[in-house]
C-alpha cells in the first residue's frame, strides 16, 4: 500500500508540473504573439487576438485529433485567462521593451519547448501510438506560431529556413523515448524542453538552416 500510494503522489506531482508547464507555455507563447501584434500595430483586441491564438492553437489542433472535446483552451478557463493577461501585459508595458523582435524570438522559443513536450505527453496518455504522438508533439509546438505568423502577415517560421520544426519533432522523439523507458520524471521533462529552447535559439544565433532546393 505504502508503494501505491507513493506512485499516486509522483502522478499528481508529475500532472502539476505538466499544468504548470502547460501554462508557462501558454503565456510565453501569448506573449511572443502580442509582441508580433504590438511590432505590427494592432489595436488592443487585435493584439489579445494575436495572443490568444498564438498560445492555443496548437493546444486546440492537438485536443481535436487526439478526440479531447471540448479542448483544454475552452474546458479550463486558466488556458485563456492566462493567454489574455499575458497579451495584455505585453500590449500595456511594450513601450518598456527594448527590441521586442529580440524578446519574441526567445519567447518563441521557449513556448517551442514546453509545448513540444506537453503536447507529446498529451498524445501518448490518449492512446496514440510514439509515431502519431510524435507528429502532434510537433504540432501543438508550432501551430500556435504558425497562425501568429499568419494573422500578422509574416511567412510561417516553419516554411523559411530557419531549423524549427525539425527541433520540435527531434524533442518529441526524445519525449517518447524517456515515456518508453520509465524515466518521464518532471526534471528531465523540463530538462528536454530546456535542450530544445537552447538548440533553437542556437540555431538562430549561429543560422543554421535546412536545405533548399537549387534553382
Amino acid at each position: 500500500m505504502p508503494s501505491v500510494q507513493g506512485d499516486l503522489r509522483s502522478d499528481d506531482s508529475l500532472n502539476e508540473g505538466l499544468l504548470g508547464a502547460d501554462l508557462v507555455g501558454v503565456a510565453v507563447f501569448a506573449a511572443s504573439g502580442a509582441s508580433a501584434g504590438v511590432i505590427k500595430r494592432l489595436d488592443l483586441f487585435g493584439v489579445a487576438f494575436v495572443g490568444f491564438i498564438a498560445a492555443l492553437g496548437g493546444g486546440i489542433v492537438r485536443d481535436l485529433v487526439i478526440g479531447a472535446v471540448p479542448p483544454l483552451a475552452f474546458a479550463d478557463w486558466r488556458y485563456a485567462v492566462t493567454a489574455v493577461v499575458a497579451a495584455l501585459g505585453v500590449f500595456w508595458f511594450h513601450p518598456q521593451l527594448s527590441k521586442l523582435r529580440r524578446p519574441v524570438l526567445v519567447l518563441d522559443a521557449a513556448g517551442l519547448g514546453l509545448f513540444t513536450v506537453t503536447g507529446t505527453l498529451k498524445a501518448l496518455d490518449a492512446g496514440v501510438p510514439p509515431v502519431g504522438s510524435c507528429l502532434i508533439g510537433m504540432l501543438t509546438a508550432i501551430g500556435g506560431g504558425l497562425a501568429r505568423d499568419l494573422l500578422t502577415g509574416e511567412v510561417p517560421v516553419v516554411l523559411r529556413r530557419d531549423i524549427y520544426a525539425v527541433v520540435a519533432l527531434a524533442g518529441a522523439i526524445i519525449v517518447t523515448i524517456l515515456r518508453g523507458l520509465s524515466l518521464d520524471s518532471l526534471w528531465t521533462l523540463a530538462a528536454t524542453a530546456l535542450l530544445i529552447t537552447g538548440v533553437r535559439l542556437v540555431a538562430l544565433y549561429r543560422r543554421w538552416s535546412a536545405p533548399v532546393a537549387a534553382p
